[in-house]
Order: C-alpha cells, then structure tokens, then sequence
C-alpha cells in the first residue's frame, strides 16, 4: 500500500494489524517517536490494531462453524 499511494502511508500503521491490542499500537508509537518526536501515531495505530482483533475473530468463528462443536 505504501508503494501504490507514493510512500504516503506510515509502514508502522501495517507493523499494528497484529491483534495484540493496545501493545502492537503502542511499539508503532514508540518507534515513530525515535524517528521524529513530534510524529504521534498511536490513534492512527489503534484503528488496523483492532480491525485485526475482528479478524481473527471472525476467522476463529468461521474454523468453529467448519470443524467446531
């Protein structure tokens, strides 16, 4: 995504679609801070943190509906 849009998207947005909320978030934010002290990121991370919680429940749900009790 960040070579389609021109280097316009943060790569530390992608490293928090993990679902390890809030912390993924937080480690882009840390990052970011050591890069430029003024770059906050953490409301922008939080936003792929949390769809990548739905994700994994929705695949979670869908491997209970195929093999699930």
């Amino acid at each position: 995504m960040n070579k389609l849009s021109g280097g316009k998207i943060n790569p530390l947005i992608g490293s928090a679609g993990v679902s390890a909320v809030p912390m993924a978030a937080r480690i882009s934010e840390d990052v970011g801070r050591q890069t430029d002290p003024n770059n906050h990121l953490l409301m922008h991370a939080m936003g792929p943190n949390v769809a990548g919680v739905i994700g994994s429940a929705v695949a979670a749900g869908f491997l209970l509906a195929c093999f699930g009790g």
